[in-house]
C-alpha cells in the first residue's frame, strides 16, 4: 500500500510539471492566453412613451441624419441635434422621437413639398394642402420649439416649461397620444406613422450602436410617394431623393 501510495504521488507530481512547462512554452511562443471575447452590441429597447428620456447624445443624432442626407453640412446636422437634444430636455420629450419625427416629416431635410427650409417649420405644423404651406417660424430654434410643445400637447397634460410659440397648441386634446402609436389617425391620417417612426429609430440606433444590419442604409435614390399632407409635403405627390 505504501508503494502504492509514492508511485501516485509520483504521478501527480509530473503531471503538475508537465503541466507547468506546456504553459511556459505557449507564452514563450507568443501565444497569449485564451482572452474573454467582447459581447456584441445589444440594440436598446425602442422607446414608445413620448414622455421618456432619449438615449442617443446629439453627435450620433447628427451623424444619422448626415448619412441620410449627405448634401447638408455637418454644422447644420449638429446644430440640429443639440436644439432637439436641448429642447427636448426641458419639456421631459424623448429626443429621439422628436429627431426621428423631424426626419420623417422633413425627408431628412430635405423638404420639397409646401414646406420649404426657410418656414423653420419641421413636423408639417398646418400644412394642410395647396394654399395652406403650414406655420412660420422665425429661427431654427423656435421652429424646433413649437415641435417639442406639439409633440407635448399630444403625449401629456403637463404644463409647458417653455413661453409658448406652438400656434396650434390650443387645438390638441391634451394628453390624446401618450405613445408614438397613439400619433397614427391623430398627427398624421397615416396609420402606419407609429409603425414607420419606430422603424426609424430602429435604425437610429443601429446607426448610434454601432449595430451593422441590412436596414441600417440610408434612404436609397429614388421617387417617393406622400400619401398624406401632414407631412410636409403634399398628399399624392411624388418626390425625388438624389442623395
Amino acid at each position: 500500500m505504501k508503494y502504492i501510495l509514492k508511485y501516485l504521488v509520483l504521478l501527480v507530481s509530473i503531471s503538475f510539471i508537465l503541466g507547468s512547462c506546456t504553459s511556459i512554452s505557449t507564452v514563450s511562443a507568443g501565444m497569449s492566453p485564451e482572452q474573454p471575447q467582447e459581447r456584441p452590441p445589444v440594440l436598446p429597447s425602442i422607446p414608445q412613451k413620448i414622455m421618456s428620456t432619449g438615449k442617443v447624445p446629439p453627435k450620433d443624432l447628427a451623424r444619422f441624419l448626415h448619412q441620410n442626407n449627405p448634401k447638408i453640412s455637418d454644422q447644420e446636422a449638429l446644430l440640429m441635434a443639440n436644439l432637439y437634444h436641448k429642447e427636448a430636455a426641458l419639456e421631459s420629450v424623448n429626443s429621439d422621437i422628436a429627431f426621428v419625427q423631424m426626419c420623417l416629416e422633413t425627408s431628412f431635410l430635405r423638404f420639397g413639398g409646401l414646406v420649404t427650409p426657410d418656414m423653420h417649420n419641421y413636423c408639417g405644423l398646418g400644412s394642410i394642402g395647396p394654399g395652406k404651406p403650414g406655420e412660420r417660424f422665425p429661427t431654427a430654434q423656435m421652429g424646433v420649439r413649437a415641435h417639442i410643445q406639439h409633440l407635448k400637447a399630444y403625449a401629456s397634460t403637463e404644463a409647458l416649461h417653455q413661453s409658448l410659440v406652438d400656434p396650434r397648441f390650443k387645438y390638441v386634446r391634451r394628453g390624446s397620444a401618450p405613445s408614438i402609436h397613439d400619433l397614427a389617425g391623430r398627427w398624421a391620417s397615416d396609420r402606419e406613422y407609429g409603425r414607420k417612426l419606430e422603424g426609424l429609430l430602429k435604425r437610429l440606433y443601429q446607426s448610434a450602436f454601432g449595430i451593422a444590419t441590412a436596414e441600417a442604409t440610408s434612404w436609397k435614390t429614388g421617387l417617393y410617394f406622400s400619401n398624406y399632407p401632414t407631412s410636409g409635403s403634399t398628399a399624392g405627390a411624388v418626390y425625388v431623393i438624389d442623395n
